[in-house]
């Protein structure tokens, strides 16, 4: 027996006569990463260990962090996430909600009906500090 490895998601675009149109699950996690990485307050997102292998080896994952469950109609999306120090989790989180909702719906036409936001971590830039703490020693 040999398994089949799905590819993506067969949409069906009723507007277009009943057309077929096909998702690579792979683009909406790309589009989800993506509408992740612009807003203010997220320093990067979390893959598990494949995606920490593929990226030792060199190669980009765009969806490090990212899983979708796609059917027809509608996608639902987990987010892993790190989040810079002294920005407000819940604020970012919300933010984060809408930018993938809103990326999602308007590039794919899917009904995004679940988005599971993991803090995973906090992330403290250290430059960014240093700078802070000599700024703040000047205005002394």
């Amino acid at each position: 027996m040999s398994e089949e490895k799905k590819v993506g998601t067969e949409v069906f675009n009723v507007e277009a006569g009943g057309d077929h149109i096909i998702f690579a699950d792979d683009v909406i996690a790309t589009i989800a990463a993506l509408a992740v990485s612009e807003v203010e307050g997220v320093s990067g997102m979390s893959g598990g260990v494949v995606e920490g292998i593929t990226e030792i080896l060199g190669k980009k994952s765009y969806t490090k962090g990212v899983k979708v469950k796609v059917t027809q109609t509608d996608a639902s999306v987990d987010i892993s996430v790190s989040i810079k120090y002294g920005y407000k989790l819940i604020e970012v989180c919300n933010k984060i909600l809408l930018e993938v909702r809103n990326a999602i719906e308007s590039m794919t036409g899917l009904r995004v009906i679940d988005i599971k936001v993991l803090v995973s971590s906090i992330t403290v830039d250290t430059a960014e500090q240093q700078a802070n703490a000599t700024s703040k020693a000047k205005n002394s």
